[in-house]
């Protein structure tokens, strides 16, 4: 079959001139007019006119015809001579107007509408699932009855669902994702022009709620379903605080007595962090406490230790499973965690298809994996499926590094030894960051999730020391206008690395972060970096290999 190809402002089109009925069709491997050439591997939907040298109207495909093949209709002389054709209504996968040929705005909005209706399960498209949570005295798989005695029924079943690949979202939690959702996406110009770089920068920002992070889109499902079970209320940990803030929102939202185990240095260094808990209705500890048993062994065995998550998730899982009618709750590490987070790439992805855009790289600060995961894994499932391909970029703290640095194996989620066995990325649950650590992302593991997709090569993951961070944050606030996490800032940091390496070699690359919240309540770990007065602690072989010796032998 011979094609004849010809070339008009509007774009490309394939013709068969060798007999009627014959084929009209759209060629992706060209750049069209309205389209960048990034953006072809994703259209699916066309709408396309055709006119002969007379100049009158002979054909019109209506969009909603799918790419790649039209069939002219038996009246059309498909011999006449072709001279002018166009994509006048590009279409994403969803049927909406593609707006590629329109200057990108500041600020990508969804619509109300918009919001996901379902959460994605990255697991359902995973070749190689993650490995199951283990009980700890048996080393056998949990089941849903031993999770259920943790966590509430609803949750533990979404944790060990790795086969139903979305999940309906509660119209009760889309109600109250309605008061800060949807979230932007915002294309950093003034970044990039300060940066001189060729590079797209783009950012998810999910810091538009009290909270002042991405933690909340969780918070508000774990406590739904703890009140929809009848509980009196929950338990959790927090380091910055952003998660315990989130969660106290939630109950007081819902009427649930909620209980708060704060990293003890978070605690004293973000004072303001804790009394929004407070406000909210939240009873806050420092921990390790001496309110509980396990809080009182770490004590004796850590003397003026400064506290880990680690040690927050034990005692507020004792404080969960000796008090009648509370679950424990988790911001993140577990799989429920990162399938309620999927909002956020959900939305991304919308606000992409609209414009057009098409992300060469996507990368995320990396502490338990909430926000990262959320971020990546509907990208993650393109790229699972072989739909599309993108480059994944996990970013850690130095001075924790479990990704970097970590083994892949069986160790407990929590220093006390009293949760569940987990596959990942790890450091050791008695590893402690040091004392001077003042970016976050504290937790000596990883989510099981990310930990097999990374140990499979879907994902790469780098180190940044804490000073590095705080100058990458200071740039992007004095020309972003937004105060970012130290958290969000290990992202903002790599994604700045990568425009300037797009500036050394002329590429375009389109960049997306996650900037996870603000960081208002920061501001003692902003003072120490202004003051000259922070430092940078890389721990040795040495002394992660003393918390790696401690782990569970696991067969």
């Amino acid at each position: 079959m011979k094609l004849f190809k010809e070339r008009a402002a509007g774009g490309v089109i394939a013709v068969n001139k060798s007999k009627p009925n014959g084929l009209l069709r759209a060629n992706r491997n060209e750049k069209f007019g309205v389209c960048e050439p990034e953006y072809d591997a994703s259209l699916t939907k066309v709408g396309v006119c055709l006119y002969v040298l007379s100049g009158r109207l002979v054909y019109s495909v209506k969009p909603g015809g799918t790419a790649g093949n039209y069939s002219c209709p038996s009246n059309f002389n498909c011999c006449g001579t072709v001279f002018l054709y166009s994509i006048i209504c590009p279409l994403n996968k969803k049927g909406d107007r593609i707006m590629s040929n329109e200057k990108i705005p500041y600020k990508i909005y969804l619509e109300e509408n918009e919001l996901p209706r379902q959460w994605y399960n990255v697991r359902a498209d995973m070749k190689n699932k993650p490995a199951p949570l283990l009980n700890p005295a048996t080393h056998q798989p949990c089941t849903l009855e031993e999770l259920s005695h943790v966590f509430c029924t609803a949750l533990a079943k979404q944790e060990l669902d790795d086969t139903t690949p979305y999940i309906d979202i509660p119209q009760e939690i889309i109600d109250f994702y309605k008061m800060y959702r949807p979230a932007p996406l915002v294309r950093a110009y003034c970044l990039e022009k300060a940066l001189g770089t060729p590079a797209k920068i783009y950012y998810k920002f999910e810091g538009n709620n009290t909270s002042g992070s991405h933690k909340l889109n969780s918070a508000i499902a774990q406590a739904y379903y703890a009140k929809k079970q009848g509980l009196k209320g929950v338990t959790t940990e927090t380091g910055a605080g952003q998660w315990g803030t989130a969660l106290s929102m939630a109950c007081a939202y819902l009427g649930l007595d909620c209980k708060v185990f704060m990293v003890k240095c978070s605690y004293e260094q973000k004072p303001f962090r804790r009394e929004v808990m407070r406000t909210y209705g939240a009873n806050v500890t420092p921990s390790p406490s001496m309110e509980t048993e396990v809080g009182k062994k770490i004590n004796a065995e850590f003397p003026g230790t400064t506290g880990s998550l680690g040690c927050a998730i034990s005692e507020a899982v004792e404080c969960a499973t000796t008090h009648e009618g509370y679950r424990y709750v988790l911001g993140s590490v577990l799989s429920q965690v990162l399938l309620h987070q999927t909002v956020i790439g959900l939305e991304t992805k919308t606000a992409c298809e609209k414009y057009g855009i098409k992300p060469d790289m996507i990368i995320g600060c990396a502490g338990g994996g909430s926000n990262l995961g959320g971020l990546i894994s509907p990208f993650m499932g393109e790229k699972l499926r072989g739909e599309a391909d993108y480059e994944f970029i996990a970013v850690e703290p130095a001075s924790c590094p479990s990704l970097t640095r970590g083994v892949y194996a069986y160790d407990f989620c929590d220093t006390g030894a009293v949760c569940p066995l987990a596959k990942m990325y790890t450091l050791g649950s008695t590893f402690i960051p040091s004392a001077n650590h003042a970016g976050g992302l504290r937790y000596h593991g990883m989510s099981s999730v990310l930990s097999q997709l990374y140990h499979d090569g879907y994902m790469t993951a780098r180190s940044v020391e804490q000073t590095s961070v705080f100058a990458a944050a200071e740039q992007f606030a004095r020309t972003e206008g937004i105060l970012p996490a130290p958290e969000s800032s290990h992202a903002i940091r790599v994604a700045i690395d990568e425009a300037m390496k797009c500036k050394e070699t002329g590429e375009e690359k389109t960049i997306l972060f996650g900037l996870t919240g603000t960081g208002y309540f920061d501001m003692v770990a902003y003072q120490k970096f202004n003051d000259h007065e922070m430092s940078d602690y890389i721990p040795t072989d040495e002394e992660l290999k003393v918390s790696m010796d401690r782990m569970p032998k696991v067969d």
